[in-house]
């Protein structure tokens, strides 16, 4: 393909089905967060889409869990630059023994590894609030699937 042939654009319907079983599929994301000063931390996280949230993990003292306390947002992107996945969202820490079981549960089933009695651990649960998605430019005017937390399609 030349930079001008690009596949049909999906319907935003496709899209979010698209979006929805990479959600489920994919076992990691890259994360954005900043800390207070404005400092900005990128890093790659292991994730399981559980009850229409993304739940991950990473130890208490690291930048990311650091700059979500005690409650923050990031953004998260899934894919490659000619896949997007891009969500702003509403970030909380949770404790391993305030975690529901059956999120735990699915955490440890998806990732094969299990952290709700690691206290140098910590889940992070965030809420998206948008959420895009394109391939290529003739997707770029239909991109906004998700605002304010409420699905468009």
């Amino acid at each position: 393909m030349t930079n001008h042939e690009y596949e049909p654009a999906r319907s935003p319907e496709q899209r979010k089905q698209d979006v929805l079983a990479r959600l489920e599929k994919d076992e990691d994301v890259w994360v954005a967060t900043a800390s207070s000063d404005g400092e900005p931390c990128l890093v790659p996280l292991s994730f399981v889409w559980d009850q229409g949230t993304l739940l991950m993990c990473t130890r208490r003292v690291n930048p990311t869990a650091l700059n979500l306390s005690p409650r923050g947002r990031a953004v998260v992107t899934a894919g490659h630059t000619r896949d997007v996945v891009l969500i702003h969202g509403d970030a909380e820490l949770v404790e391993g023994s305030d975690l529901a079981k059956e999120s735990a549960d699915a955490f440890t089933a998806k990732l094969g590894w299990d952290p709700r009695d690691r206290r140098p651990w910590v889940y992070i649960r965030i809420t998206p609030r948008t959420l895009k998605a394109w391939r290529e430019e003739n997707e770029l005017a239909d991109r906004a699937l998700m605002r304010d937390g409420a699905w468009l399609v």
